[in-house]
């Protein structure tokens, strides 16, 4: 199902009482399939807009919308959503992430930005929830009101004139820079993103999730390997000091202390760097998963959306580190963050850097201590300069 979601946010005084309004339409029809609206007591205008645009995502999410058009007329928003402005308030970026944990839930998701007319439903829910807050009424006497006062006032039924054009032409934002030659070496937040060292798991070719497994003696060898080269690679550049991040499983959280007491870091711990949980198939080879579990194991080769039984799917482990990442480089533009963490992780963020398939997922090989290297410009610009290199493991 493709749906339209608009949402708007406000407050009066900013901060003062603030309120939010949401509607979500089916595309085709402009049908109105949810509206909403909730008085937040006093935020800003800008907390206000995130928390209409969360509710909207959300309610598509329960409606089982498979693409969604959001529609605000905050440029702010919209911009950040896209990748395209740095999050420069700290107060705003748990919604972001919120919010972008809620997109990876869908297959694709738009950001449009449009005028404040043409968003006068969500606008008008907003504006109760705003007088609500201030006790000047109850949002849920205008709800109704809200949508035919924005269908009246354009002179068409709910968002005819919105169904055209999501099946025609589209009014959207600019699309992240494409580059046709070398991308600049300055102004990005380079991810060293670094697989752990081996384990015994890893040796032995078994599921290695959750379980929290130390590392192998060779694992420490190549912690130390992988440290010297990422020094090495640290020695060319003379930025800021790099920041270390690392997955809270020992087997990387001992990767990443190794390497930052060669570059003289600190790190910092982020839960959903975690890997994939395996559910029972922790611990086991593929052959053994095979021999019990054919038709799950099939439909988990099959889908981003099928969990291990008693597991997490690919697409929930996407929901988690796309906001880490994207917290990363909006805070560390112009530096370089060492991400040490597992398998699906990387490979879940090299699928979205190199807007490539769910295909890739099962194709691309990722040793262990090996880095892959990802430059994210602040106008949204991407780069993958490196998968997999693992040079300093020879020999």
């Amino acid at each position: 199902m493709r749906v339209i979601v608009e949402a708007d946010g406000g407050a009066r005084g900013n901060p003062g009482p603030a309120g939010w309004g949401a509607v979500v339409r089916e595309a085709a029809t402009g049908e109105v399939l949810v509206e909403l609206g909730e008085s937040i007591g006093v935020a800003t205008n800008n907390v206000a807009e995130y928390s209409g645009l969360i509710a909207g995502l959300r309610s598509a999410a329960e409606l089982g919308a498979v693409e969604v058009e959001v529609r605000m007329d905050s440029k702010l928003v919209i911009e950040q959503m896209s990748g395209r402005w740095q999050i420069k308030n700290p107060g705003l970026r748990p919604l972001a992430a919120q919010a972008a944990a809620l997109v990876a839930r869908f297959e694709s998701v738009r950001f449009t930005w449009v005028p404040r007319e043409r968003n006068q439903a969500a606008d008008a829910l907003a504006n109760a929830a705003m007088d609500a807050a201030a006790g000047a009424g109850d949002v849920r006497d205008v709800r109704k009101d809200a949508l035919l006062t924005s269908s009246a006032q354009e002179g068409r039924p709910p968002d005819a004139g919105e169904a055209a054009t999501a099946a025609g032409a589209k009014e959207e934002t600019k699309a992240p820079p494409v580059r046709w030659m070398p991308p600049p070496e300055t102004g990005a937040a380079r991810l060293l993103l670094v697989r752990h060292g081996s384990t015994a798991l890893t040796e032995q070719r078994r599921y290695s999730g959750r379980g929290d497994v130390p590392l192998s003696p060779e694992g420490e060898a190549q912690a130390k390997a992988v440290a010297e080269r990422i020094a090495a690679l640290l020695a060319r550049s003379d930025g800021p000091s790099p920041v270390v991040v690392t997955s809270p499983l020992a087997r990387c959280r001992r990767t990443a202390e190794v390497i930052a007491d060669r570059i003289d870091a600190s790190v910092l711990v982020e839960d959903g760097l975690t890997e994939c949980d395996f559910g029972v198939w922790e611990g086991l080879t593929f052959a053994e998963v095979r021999q019990v579990w054919p038709e799950e194991l099939d439909a988990w080769l099959a889908s981003t959306q099928v969990a291990p039984p008693g597991g997490e799917s690919f697409a929930q482990v996407a929901a988690r580190v796309r906001p880490v990442i994207a917290r990363l480089t909006a805070e560390y533009a112009g530096r370089v963050v060492v991400v040490v963490t597992h398998v699906t992780p990387i490979k879940l963020v090299l699928r979205d850097a190199l807007q490539a398939t769910d295909g890739l997922l099962h194709r691309l090989y990722l040793d262990a201590a090996g880095i892959s290297v990802v430059d994210y410009w602040p106008d949204g610009g991407v780069a993958v300069r490196t998968v997999n290199d693992t040079a300093h493991l020879s020999g």
